[in-house]
């Protein structure tokens, strides 16, 4: 096994998100091995980490070191450095990517790169989803904004104008089960279009629950209109949909066990941006379960930081939002609030 980690490696990537990591790791690793690695992701994740690896300035050889040296423990586990390995493959694309970018991907990977035609949606641009789908049956529109990730979902509604959106989320909120027979026909129509291969079928998706994930990833304002919208229609529904929403204030609920394991995983630089326009209860309650060091720190760099765009606080907050749920999925915390039964 290999030797902790010396303090000072510690220190020098406690800014640094595990985006930024990935993008230093392949900035060290140089041009052809990138670029080997690089082929294999998605677009989604190819953006983050370029965008990551254009954007990062002042990184220091202390950095580059402690990001090599973190994976490098994080394979040495694993023999002949993983070729024809299952495991290595999830831990290196886990820790490059952590686990909610990485999953798909390695399923995807691991199963020889075959996708169904819907699983084919999730590797392209949310606008170009929508054009495919924009003249489709509103049900089947539901369908496949059900199956995507929320995230994505949310700005594929983005592309679409406040009715058909309505409508869609109103579908989507309603739907517990789709026929198999019914999704092997989307499924087959997708799979002629991208030449895909048929794969495992999903046939129970949607409901209030995935209804209210989609809204979690919308932004501010065209959450709260569709909420009213689905009041309008439908009141019940919508305090359903609202009561399981999630949001950035709702971590003032959170245990304070939760608060410091969620700490662990955001970086000081995300958390600063996140907290200029959050509520004081939820400033207090991260303070709180913080050092008195780090939270004097913290308080300086709050007061220091200067103006920032409500966009950028509200992808900060969303940022976090989703460690949290990937935390609360893998039983590490437990998110309280929003209306949400715990057990």
């Amino acid at each position: 096994m290999p030797d902790k980690k010396p303090t000072n490696e510690v220190d020098a990537l406690s800014n640094l998100g595990r985006v930024d990591r990935a993008a230093i790791l392949l900035m060290a690793l140089g041009e052809k091995d990138a670029a080997e690695i690089l082929k294999h992701l998605g677009p989604k994740e190819v953006q983050r980490v370029g965008t990551a690896m254009a954007t990062l300035s002042s990184v220091n050889q202390s950095q580059v070191e402690g990001v090599v040296a973190e994976f490098l423990e994080a394979v040495s586990g694993q023999t002949g450095m993983g070729l024809g390995s299952d495991a290595y493959i999830r831990n290196m694309l886990t820790q490059a990517l952590g686990n909610d970018k990485a999953g798909a991907l390695i399923d995807r990977i691991l199963l020889g790169g075959n996708t169904t035609g819907l699983d084919s949606l999730k590797w392209m641009e949310s606008r170009q989803v929508a054009d495919l789908i924009r003249h489709e049956h509103p049900q089947i529109q539901a369908i496949v904004v059900s199956y995507l990730d929320a995230d994505q979902s949310a700005e594929i509604l983005s592309n679409f104008d406040e009715k058909v959106r309505l409508d869609i989320l109103m579908r989507v909120a309603s739907l517990e089960a789709v026929q198999p027979a019914a999704l092997k026909e989307l499924n087959d129509i997708l799979e002629r279009q991208f030449s895909g291969k048929a794969g495992a079928q999903t046939t129970t998706m949607g409901g209030v629950k995935v209804a209210a994930s989609i809204v979690n990833y919308v932004d501010s304002a065209m959450a709260s209109e569709l909420l009213d919208q689905i009041k309008e229609v439908d009141e019940d529904l919508g305090i359903q949909i609202q009561d399981l929403m999630f949001v950035f204030d709702n971590l003032v609920d959170v245990d304070d066990r939760g608060i410091q394991v969620l700490l662990r995983e955001v970086s000081t630089d995300l958390l600063v941006v996140a907290l200029k326009g959050a509520d004081t209860n939820v400033q207090e309650k991260i303070f709180k379960n913080m050092s008195k060091r780090a939270s004097e720190l913290l308080r300086d760099d709050l007061e220091a930081k200067g103006p920032v765009k409500v966009s950028e606080v509200e992808a900060s907050q969303k940022e976090i939002l989703t460690i949290a749920r990937r935390l609360a999925d893998a039983g590490e915390i437990m998110l309280g609030g929003g209306g949400e039964a715990m057990v």
